[in-house]
């Protein structure tokens, strides 16, 4: 129903409602009637009826300001905009007394003295709002492109969970850039995948982020799992949605999902063992020597047996909001990744046993010292090729 159709009931009852002034069942009826028939709130037609009474038959004089610039201005506004080669009004504004003065000169101006004194009078933030209004008016609208999105975003779904009573084999996985303060040039990656049932890591270097490199690192990081790889979960970073890698996934039975972009908690798993382990150990400076990516490789084989095998993690039970703050509850005792899969029912007795083979023969003071010794002979082979490019 348009306003024009609720003025009209509300007109034809206002004799009624007059005539009833000093009756209010009467009123009380025509208001029911008026309520029923344009849904308006009761205590609302007493004052709809007043305006209605107080506008009489005259129509009421425009308010506001009075209209400065009127299409003689605009149609002169208009001659130098096109002049000006449909600029934006920034632009338009510093010349526009020269503009008029030329078009006097060569008998091109055909406006009036007071358009042309309101045109020349007109502030710069004025010209900006009426240019945009010539621009939308005549279809100049930026920013268009005969480019589209890649339809792979479409094909790859976006999860958001839950993420609990997922069976292993279902990770996360992201790109650590080790680009120090700047991202021109070529420099390291690390590729990191997070297996969300049982916390089991798995890590390699890589020159850059090309679609091959890091379907070739995903394929080591397959081979080196205890156990199979069903699902991958990367952001939406180029390096992951991509037909190479998309073709790799379906051709090892791999189901790929993807982060909403822009929403890092979507992928809160490896986010969290960026920081506390790739950060924690290689730091935030930049390893742009080639040589480097070999070597950081050997420190990924051994810090990976010392975080799976020894180092415990804790995992959040819930999260509640109580008030203004949230409560988070934890597990009673802190587990390592290789606790869990030996743990976990779903996985196989031959991989638990090569396990406990594995872990074993391990000596987690040992691992530490190795992995300190690599630590110091990447950055010696860091600060080794700075030296010589000096």
């Amino acid at each position: 129903m348009t306003m024009a159709t609720k003025y009209e009931v509300l007109k034809d009852r206002l004799e009624e409602w007059l005539s009833a002034k000093n009756d209010k069942k009467k009123r009380g009826e025509i208001i029911k009637i008026v309520c029923a028939a344009i849904r308006l709130n009761p205590k609302s037609v007493p004052r709809a009826f007043r305006r209605i009474q107080m506008r009489g038959a005259a129509p009421s004089p425009r308010s506001g300001r009075p209209t400065i610039y009127t299409p003689d201005v605009m149609a002169a506004l208009y001659d130098v905009w096109e002049a000006g080669n449909m600029c934006c009004g920034e632009l338009l504004h510093p010349v526009i007394p020269e503009y008029v003065k030329i078009m006097k000169r060569d008998g091109d101006w055909t406006h009036g003295e007071t358009a042309t004194e309101k045109l020349l009078a007109m502030s710069e933030r004025t010209m900006k709002r009426r240019v945009l209004g010539l621009q939308k008016k005549h279809g100049l609208r930026r920013g268009l492109t005969s480019t589209r999105p890649s339809p792979i975003k479409s094909i790859i779904p976006i999860f958001k969970g839950p993420w609990k009573n997922l069976p292993p084999g279902m990770g996360q996985v992201d790109t650590v850039a080790h680009c120090g303060n700047t991202l021109l040039g070529d420099f390291v990656f690390s590729v990191n995948y997070t297996d969300t049932a049982t916390y089991w890591m798995a890590m390699r270097a890589q020159w850059n982020k090309g679609q091959a490199s890091t379907c070739a690192s995903l394929a080591m990081i397959k081979e080196k799992l205890p156990f199979a790889i069903h699902g991958l979960h990367p952001d939406s970073g180029g390096e992951f949605l991509n037909y190479h890698l998309l073709a790799w996934c379906k051709e090892n039975e791999i189901t790929m999902s993807r982060s909403e972009p822009g929403k890092k908690n979507d992928n809160m798993y490896v986010e969290e063992r960026n920081g506390h382990v790739i950060r924690r150990f290689l730091g935030y400076q930049r390893y742009d020597e080639p040589a480097t990516v070999s070597a950081i490789n050997e420190l990924y084989d051994a810090l990976g047996l010392y975080l799976n095998h020894f180092k415990t993690v804790r995992r959040q039970t819930s999260k509640d909001r109580v008030g203004a703050r949230y409560v988070r509850r934890y597990e009673s005792a802190a587990m390592t990744p290789y606790e869990r899969v030996l743990a976990h029912k779903s996985i196989a007795d031959e991989v638990k046993n090569r396990l406990r083979e594995e872990h074993e023969k391990l000596n987690p003071l040992r691992l530490k010292k190795w992995i300190d010794n690599m630590i110091l002979k990447i950055n010696k082979i860091q600060n080794a090729a700075r030296k010589i490019e000096k």
